[in-house]
């Protein structure tokens, strides 16, 4: 069990730090916006460069800011009866939802995407603008750090519910027991 507990941990602690990192693109993402606007509409001058970046932030932030929601429970439910439930229940929840819909989603997303990325990446793909960025294939390659990332927490939200099963404490991170997921 303590493999369990380092595994939770490592996972929880890599995505805190990616998530906490990766949150502050949302500022750029306005600031560049803000920018772009004010350009465009009080001295008449556009940048698809900085248009396209807006797209490319918003991608970043989605994709690799995922499994940082999975680890703070942020993601929508749809099980009416998860939120009353005993810890054992949500653990027996938790533990068929990662197994049943989110590890084969994100195996589906990697083995679907890791052509279309590794395509991207031979031909260094970029925009199709010429004063746009010239680095679509990094953003292309978002979609597996995604898969990767969501599949890593998906794994430890299931390692949390085993201890809990088995009765054993399930390590606390951010505000709280993170017990709940998917």
């Amino acid at each position: 069990m303590p493999t369990l507990l380092i595994f939770i941990r490592f996972v929880d602690g890599l995505n805190e730090r990616i998530g906490r990192t990766v949150s502050w693109i949302a500022l750029a993402m306005v600031l560049v916006q803000f920018l772009v606007v004010g350009m465009r509409y009080v001295f008449g001058i556009g940048s698809v460069f900085l248009q396209e970046s807006v797209i490319y932030m918003h991608g970043t932030l989605f994709m690799v800011g995922a499994a940082y929601t999975l680890v703070h429970n942020g993601h929508v439910r749809v099980d009416i009866f998860y939120r009353e439930a005993s810890p054992r229940r949500k653990a027996m929840v938790n533990l068929v939802g990662v197994f049943l819909f989110l590890l084969p989603i994100t195996f589906l997303v990697w083995i679907v995407s890791e052509p279309y990325v590794a395509q991207s990446w031979a031909i260094r793909e970029g925009s199709k603008e010429t004063s746009g960025i010239q680095g679509l294939f990094l953003l292309k390659s978002m979609i597996l750090v995604f898969a990767a990332l969501m599949s890593l927490q998906g794994l430890a939200l299931a390692a949390r519910s085993v201890l809990t099963l088995l009765g054993r404490p399930a390590p606390e991170h951010g505000d709280g027991p993170v017990q709940d997921g998917i």
